[in-house]
């Protein structure tokens, strides 16, 4: 019981150094747009929780899995929110806000 659970640790301990290691060679122009995609990516998450709610094993599990499902829906609608301010700065001024004139 003890082995499968120290190899567990031990990768997620090395994955915290590795995202950490990759996040901090960003430049902090590039990081809004690469942390709003990586959110709306992680849409499967949703999908991992709803199979961990639905599976029906122990209540615990259930409430758990309903927490999962809340908390990440709530990232990737974040992702998304945060993708489309992004995107409303790269608008340009007076576009389509005027109307066309008719051909004379």
């Amino acid at each position: 019981m003890t082995g499968p659970l120290l190899v567990s640790l031990y990768i997620f301990v090395l994955a915290i150094f590795v995202g950490f290691e990759v996040i901090s060679k960003v430049p902090p122009l590039l990081h809004t747009p690469l942390m709003s995609g990586a959110n709306a990516i992680s849409g499967i998450t949703v999908v991992g929780a709803l199979i961990s709610a639905g599976a029906g094993h122990s209540g615990a599990s259930t409430l758990l899995g309903l927490i999962a499902v809340i908390l990440a829906t709530i990232n990737v609608v974040g992702g998304f929110l945060v993708t489309d301010r992004m995107l409303e700065m790269f608008k340009k001024e007076g576009r389509g806000d005027r109307p066309v004139a008719p051909p004379t």
